[in-house]
């Protein structure tokens, strides 16, 4: 018997009553979880503190590092990204479509969960509230395999969250936890056609590649964040410096940081001294060729960085002739995340909006707002970089199917 064939009948049983449980239920059962989190911040952030000395010991890096952590100031947020999502439209039951046929039968679209969702992720326990409550909301159960670097946050969560839903008209079997480590389970939870109904694979390339590949369950594929901002020859240049400042080095570890800056000709020398100036303390800076010749003490960026998400204080830079160039550069070697262009010249924007293949597009922002707390949405599964169901942030309206109702009077064909 496999992992998962020991839960299967409570996690479905427990996603059927959450699936006809109305919108008071669902939202009372958030806010029991939310008085949970907020009593348990203490356990919470002890449990986290043991996952931090085990991933400095193992050398993680810097961003990671800042991905794994948590204070009781991030719980704050994770709290507040609950009360949003209560305070949000439930999305079940929305009738997006209606009609009478000729034949007389009445036909109405509306939504439904998915079903059960599966959230594959790495080295962030954050993921663990947002997923269980988007799911909650939605009408989802929810398996959560994160990596064995924060089980033990993890682990307080869901106690947390279990503590909560004990209290309310909600199932606890809504949201289960694998904690076990055997990197094993992944393949058998993304093969699990019997129960799982969608995986959303959430971390680095490697794991998003390995879910994409070897999952016979269907995926939602999240980004990996090799994004770029285009410096345009009519950019305001402080305004540029600090978005890429911003988009940069505020949080390198998540994936709407920049990795990447285009910078045209016409600007590049004023613009890289200061930048270079500005962050020589901060920022590795990584050159092309006709950018080294401006900054020459920096190291020259090889031909496969390009393609790279760095995920540290470390920004390549190429100068460009044009927007056209800059634009077949960032789709040649973006990931279809969150792009940016600062400019003045609105027909350069429209351009760079039009034809950058990009789930996000910006012009004259910082790329570190593609975000579902930003946006609005109290949270989100993921940043989707595919085209099919959902792109952006994964919220709630992203975790619906639809079913047709069809009302008749003894009709037959």
């Amino acid at each position: 018997m496999g992992y998962l064939n020991k839960y299967e009948k409570q996690i479905k049983k427990a996603q059927e009553v959450l699936a006809t449980s109305n919108t008071l239920q669902k939202n009372k059962a958030l806010k029991l979880v939310a008085k949970a989190l907020e009593k348990n911040k203490a356990k919470i952030v002890a449990a986290n503190k043991i996952d931090m000395e085990d991933a400095e010991k193992s050398g993680m890096s810097k961003g990671l590092l800042d991905r794994l952590y948590l204070d009781e100031k991030r719980i704050d947020g994770m709290i507040e990204s609950i009360q949003t999502i209560i305070s949000l439209p439930d999305p079940i039951g929305k009738s997006d479509y209606t009609d009478t046929l000729p034949n007389g039968l009445r036909l109405t679209r509306i939504t439904v969960p998915i079903g059960i969702i599966a959230i594959i992720y790495e080295s962030r326990p954050n993921v663990t509230v947002d997923a269980f409550a988007l799911a909650l909301k939605s009408g989802n159960a929810v398996i959560l395999r994160g990596s064995s670097n924060s089980l033990n946050s993890n682990i307080a969560i869901e106690n947390a969250i279990i503590d909560g839903l004990e209290k309310s008209d909600i199932p606890t079997d809504v949201i289960h936890l694998v904690k076990d480590t055997d990197r094993d389970i992944v393949n058998e939870i993304i093969t699990s056609n019997y129960l799982v109904d969608l995986a959303i694979p959430r971390g680095g390339h490697s794991l998003i590649q390995r879910v994409i590949k070897e999952a016979t369950i269907p995926t939602l594929q999240t980004g990996e964040g090799n994004n770029h901002v285009y410096v345009d020859e009519t950019a305001d240049l402080d305004m540029a410096l600090k978005i890429i400042k911003n988009a940069k080095l505020q949080r390198v570890g998540v994936c709407n940081a920049i990795e990447k800056i285009l910078v045209h000709k016409s600007v590049a020398d004023e613009l890289l001294k200061k930048l270079q100036n500005d962050t020589k303390d901060q920022l590795e800076i990584r050159t092309d060729e006709k950018a080294n010749k401006i900054l020459p003490d920096t190291k020259q960026i090889q031909e496969e960085e390009w393609g790279f998400e760095y995920l540290d204080y470390i920004l390549g830079v190429k100068i460009v002739e044009n927007i056209d160039d800059a634009i077949a550069h960032i789709n040649t070697y973006g990931t279809k995340h969150s792009e940016a262009i600062v400019t003045k010249d609105i027909n350069n924007a429209l351009l760079f909006q039009n034809k950058v293949d990009a789930a996000a597009v910006y012009v004259n922002a910082s790329t570190r707002f593609t975000d579902g707390g930003e946006f609005g949405f109290g949270g989100e599964m993921g940043i989707s970089t595919q085209k099919i169901h959902a792109r952006g942030p994964i919220g709630l309206n992203e975790l619906v199917s639809k079913k047709y109702i069809i009302i008749g009077n003894g009709q037959i064909r």
